[in-house]
């Protein structure tokens, strides 16, 4: 079995164990300090053999351990195992060279995304289009220029000029992806390794389209960002 597969395994069944509310709450009971089960079972109004059913469940997939008290021997301690909940988190992704972000005109949602992706830190990035037009959109400019983004109004670029073996491209509207991904077009030479399904607020054209589509690629971006190591963190 794969290292991935087992890592799958694990985390379902730390998620299973989380499952029962008893246990989640025990969990929270348990984020910011240590206690022993008697406490736990005060703290939660939980009699002392369910205590002990669920104490056992987490700590048979690592979340508690028990330790011994350092004055009175007889007393046990649980702790919860940070480094166990963090392995819910979103697996890492291979190291990448550069982000490229991807849409059909190259006018807005993968020029937002590339200069999010660098105004957060993320590394470097690019963006390009499938059928580019010959300029960013101007509410694109707008909504960048709002939340202290720069936008080269006519920084726009075809996939194939753009995209490096080393890159991560990630398309950003089902098009592009669609695009990419069918063997009977030109782009599908680039294989985009994320699909990122954002509505085009250029066809409704109002700022608040392009906010919204805005606020859905920053929320993403923050999601990607922590799961990816890029060239720059290695120079």
């Amino acid at each position: 079995m794969s290292t991935e597969s087992l890592s799958v395994e694990r985390r379902a069944r730390i998620h299973a164990a989380l499952g029962d509310p008893a246990r989640l709450a025990i969990v929270d009971a348990l984020a910011l300090g240590d206690a022993s089960p008697g406490e736990i079972g005060h703290h939660l109004a939980m009699p002392t053999n369910l205590v002990a059913h669920h104490v056992k469940a987490l700590v048979d997939v690592g979340l508690v351990v028990r330790t011994r008290s350092e004055g009175d021997r007889r007393r046990t301690y649980l702790r919860l195992q940070p480094e166990t909940l963090a392995t819910l988190t979103t697996p890492s992704l291979a190291v990448a060279d550069r982000v490229v972000f991807v849409c059909t005109h190259n006018s807005a949602r993968s020029q937002l995304a590339a200069a999010l992706w660098r105004q957060r830190g993320g590394g470097p990035a690019a963006s390009a289009g499938t059928h580019p037009a010959a300029k960013v959109h101007p509410r694109a400019v707008k909504v960048a220029h709002r939340h202290g983004l720069t936008l080269d109004p006519t920084g726009t670029a075809h996939i194939t000029d753009v995209a490096g073996d080393g890159d991560l491209v990630i398309a950003v509207c089902d098009n592009a992806y669609e695009d990419l991904t069918s063997p009977h077009t030109e782009a599908s030479t680039v294989r985009p390794r994320l699909h990122w399904s954002i509505p085009d607020p250029v066809r409704v054209d109002t700022d608040t389209a392009f906010e919204t589509a805005y606020t859905d690629i920053a929320a993403r971006v923050d999601r990607l960002a922590p799961a990816l190591t890029t060239g720059a963190d290695h120079g």
